[in-house]
């Protein structure tokens, strides 16, 4: 497992009609305030501020096609214009557990990006390739 201290940072936060949004920094725009929206943003926070990454290279919800489905990523990370670290976002209550790990690998079967991170908030966990064999990671990988 990964441990992940979140920074502080003041989200901008107000409720329409009854449902609470957040504005997102990164893409400029309010976004509906889930459970997994929290830890996004807070994951996306602790990327930017902790570890140094640049926004212009993070690619967030952002869809992509696995044979007839369309889906959509979390978090992608680029780096030398490649895929280099995708991120899946769960809220908090969600076990990161097989069906989740699942649901990673068969974006990666997409994206294939060096590493790979699940998170619900408080359990991180991530995955990366070195000499084409998979290890496990016990940090988030650093941006140079």
């Amino acid at each position: 497992m990964i441990k992940i201290s979140y920074p502080s940072y003041s989200f901008k936060i107000e409720t329409r009609e009854g449902k609470e949004y957040i504005f997102d920094p990164l893409r400029k725009k309010w976004i509906r305030l889930t459970p997994e929206e929290w830890v996004r943003q807070n994951f996306l926070q602790y990327l930017l501020q902790v570890m140094n990454y640049p926004a212009s290279l993070i690619a967030i919800e952002k869809e992509i096609q696995m044979g007839e489905l369309k889906k959509r990523f979390d978090i992608l990370v680029y780096k030398n214009d490649h895929p280099w670290l995708l991120i899946e976002c769960k809220e908090m209550n969600t076990p990161i557990d097989e069906v989740v790990m699942q649901q990673l690998l068969r974006y990666q079967t997409v994206v294939q990006a060096s590493y790979l991170i699940v998170t619900n908030g408080n359990d991180t966990r991530g995955i990366g390739r070195e000499n084409d064999q998979l290890i496990t990671l016990n940090t988030i990988p650093v941006y140079q």
